[in-house]
């Protein structure tokens, strides 16, 4: 039944009084939390939003199949979620403490009429990073995306703060499991397949008190851009997406980072707040989307949240 001019107009002005996104998320002081890693999304107040209630699919990932790491919460979660409404079958990794997160990823996933896959395991060990990717074709048929999200940060105050076994640990979840699932992915990638890595402003801009972390993004960068010159000739496509400051169980289960801070998490960002996981999770379809970025590879996308960069 069309609508009644009188109902337009009421539907006008509701729309007109509605903040923009970008002025209706959440903004700190939150409550005072900390977690032990590697964190609960389930136990974060404010809980993340990552449902992207006002995104409009397009089905611009139809039957594609996507393995995600750190899937279960945060910007995997997000990214999980809208693949799945654009048609994709995901699978998601994430660490055996994370279940019931990504049992909550898996149900909405699965609401959305796609399959979603749990993977769970330690990905600063090659030989997992190569079973997932071989789990994912064998039990979703193929490989179209990888997105390499998952991610280890704790602040230190000082560099000799930073233990061997803490660098190492940084440095094995956040570049040397990106190195071994791209090297698997290609074994079954083909042409339209995409790569896309979770940079952070910080491998653009640094940070003083995370300097392994900064250091693994910074390398993230480098890799992304030299491995897409590799891949062009191919048809694969690989880019970055270089958040600022989320609101995902990584920062309140960060070691360094007291439960009043986490309260004020992103406040210092030019837009007063941290991002939401869904204000990412689109610009993770967009590099995935070969109709909406084939000519664009190589890239470190910024989604900063107003901080701006030559990098």
């Amino acid at each position: 039944m069309a609508k009644s001019s009188q109902q337009q107009a009421d539907m006008g002005r509701s729309a007109a009084v509605m903040p923009p996104q970008m002025q209706a998320e959440p903004t700190p002081p939150f409550q005072e939390q900390h977690q032990e890693g590697p964190g609960l999304e389930s136990k974060l107040e404010p809980r993340p939003r990552y449902k992207a209630q006002h995104y409009k699919t397009a089905n611009k990932l139809l039957d594609k199949v996507a393995l995600i790491t750190g899937g279960d919460s945060g910007i995997g979660r997000a990214v999980a979620v809208l693949y799945a409404r654009e048609g994709a079958d995901v699978a998601i990794v994430y660490t055996p403490e994370e279940q019931s997160d990504a049992e909550e990823t898996r149900q909405v996933v699965e609401a959305a009429g796609r399959r979603c896959l749990l993977v769970a395991g330690d990905v600063t060990r090659r030989e997992f990073c190569d079973e997932a990717v071989e789990r994912t074709v064998r039990e979703l048929g193929k490989l179209d995306i990888l997105v390499s999200n998952a991610a280890h940060q704790n602040r230190k105050k000082k560099l000799d703060e930073v233990t061997d076994d803490e660098f190492d640990r940084t440095f094995r979840t956040n570049v040397y499991a990106y190195f071994w699932l791209a090297r698997a992915a290609l074994r079954h990638m083909k042409p339209g397949s995409a790569i896309i890595a979770t940079s952070s402003e910080t491998g653009i801009m640094g940070s003083k008190e995370l300097p392994d972390y900064s250091a693994t993004k910074g390398a993230i960068n480098a890799f992304t851009k030299t491995l897409s010159m590799e891949l062009i000739e191919r048809g694969i496509r690989v880019n970055a997406v270089a958040p600022g400051p989320v609101w995902t169980p990584l920062n309140p289960s960060d070691a360094g980072l007291p439960a009043d801070k986490v309260a004020e998490f992103g406040s210092e960002s030019p837009m007063g707040r941290p991002a939401q996981p869904e204000e990412l999770a689109p610009s993770y379809v967009f590099l995935a989307s070969d109709a909406d970025s084939s000519y664009i590879t190589g890239i470190v996308l910024q989604v900063m949240g107003g901080e701006t960069t030559g990098g």
